[in-house]
């Protein structure tokens, strides 16, 4: 009889141990205190360029996965601050966000400055920021953020690569404005094509000012026998570089811009010209409609009727990342389980890039190392690289 009853007890047990099992599979998965994650972004908005497309992209983003249930039944709660292209404001905003809102993690951020001035600040108060674009330095040189962009200094890596590899480029000149303390990382980007390619640069110059007389640059690589250029005018240089390189007649060199350069109103204004002209791209050319890599990114965009741009594919893209990293938590979802999620995570394929994405625990970030290339023909833009450019590992 006591044998008997043992029996039951241990059967009693084990069942109790079996139930308890199970509620914790049934609970796993990430909660949230007061059904809510707080989470926000510092961007440039007001001030010398409009970045407002990227977060408000990340907010369509999470309104869409918010409007299906949320995260495991948590929605997100975004906040957006606007630093003004100011760093005073910029550095209050990245407070107010950390100690105010107490957002667990900075997400969909596009700023002049932002990363300079509050990469320090993260790095304090142990919260990682994932940018929609990272745009200075700072961004891809901070154990605190990560981009979800491979930014212009890759980029110029990259279109160079393309040039030296499909082009037959053996004369690469490099003509760079230099914003801010930026002259080191493209000085360094220039040295790792040259490590990859196993080339020298033919001609460098950083004097490039925004806004000046250009035909002193056109007459100066066509002389120096430069077979390609590489430059990082954004929207309006391009179009002027171009234009006078056809005031000067120059042939015989293709010219290589990044990814600001490829915008449907470039496309527009140099309808006109026979020069070869070429840009790459961060994610997936947005101007591919029937992609299937773009179907998640143009379905959550035109549902929140917001711009069809490179833009808000980065905003999107940190928005799908993060959110797939909230995924994997078990238990409360708070600013120390987000930071050890994402520090410990495996990299994620994107189908907006080539790369995977990751944040991982280096001294610094910067995950995505492919790009797409388009060339102009005569007011469109057409792909001149089906398949991903990848650089290679240095």
């Amino acid at each position: 009889m006591k044998n008997v009853r043992k029996l039951m007890l241990a059967a009693g047990s084990i069942g109790i141990l079996a139930l308890a099992l199970s509620g914790q599979a049934l609970a796993a998965g990430p909660t949230c205190a007061g059904g809510t994650i707080k989470v926000g972004a510092v961007s440039t908005v007001t001030g010398p360029i409009d970045f407002s497309e990227v977060p408000k992209a990340t907010q369509a983003a999470f309104d869409q996965i918010n409007a299906a249930g949320g995260v495991n039944g948590c929605k997100i709660d975004y906040t957006i601050s606007d630093d003004k292209a100011d760093p005073q404001v910029a550095a209050q905003a990245a407070r107010d966000l950390i100690d105010n809102k107490e957002v667990v993690a900075i997400v969909g951020g596009a700023s002049l400055l932002e990363c300079a001035v509050n990469g320090p600040t993260y790095k304090r108060k142990n919260v990682l920021d994932i940018p929609g674009v990272g745009v200075d330095a700072a961004c891809f040189n901070s154990p605190n953020i990560a981009p979800v962009n491979a930014g212009p200094f890759t980029m110029t890596t990259a279109v160079s690569y393309f040039g030296a590899r499909s082009l037959n480029v053996k004369k690469l000149c490099a003509v760079i404005g230099i914003i801010g303390g930026t002259d080191e990382a493209y000085k360094t980007a220039l040295s790792n094509w040259e490590k990859i390619t196993g080339q020298k640069l033919h001609m460098i110059d950083l004097s490039m000012t925004p806004g000046g007389d250009l035909t002193p640059y056109v007459i100066k690589v066509r002389d120096a026998g430069c077979d390609a250029v590489v430059t990082n005018h954004i929207e309006p240089g391009v179009v002027q570089w171009i234009k006078t390189a056809d005031a000067q007649k120059v042939t015989g060199i293709s010219w290589l811009f990044l990814s600001p350069a490829y915008t449907e109103q470039v496309a527009k204004a140099l309808a006109d010209t026979n020069q070869p002209v070429y840009a790459s791209v961060e994610w997936e050319p947005f101007t591919e409609p029937n992609s299937e890599a773009n179907k998640g990114w143009l379905a959550s965009m035109n549902a929140a009727k917001r711009p069809l741009t490179a833009f808000s594919q980065g905003g999107y893209l940190a928005a799908q990342v993060f959110v797939e990293v909230l995924k994997k938590i078990d238990g409360p979802v708070t600013r120390g389980t987000v930071t050890s999620a994402l520090l410990t995570m495996q990299p994620i394929g994107v189908a907006l890039n080539g790369s995977a994405w990751v944040f991982g625990s280096g001294a610094t970030h910067s995950p995505m190392q492919a790009t797409k290339v388009v060339k102009l023909d005569h007011g469109t833009w057409k792909i001149a690289t089906p398949s991903w450019v990848v650089l290679p590992p240095l």
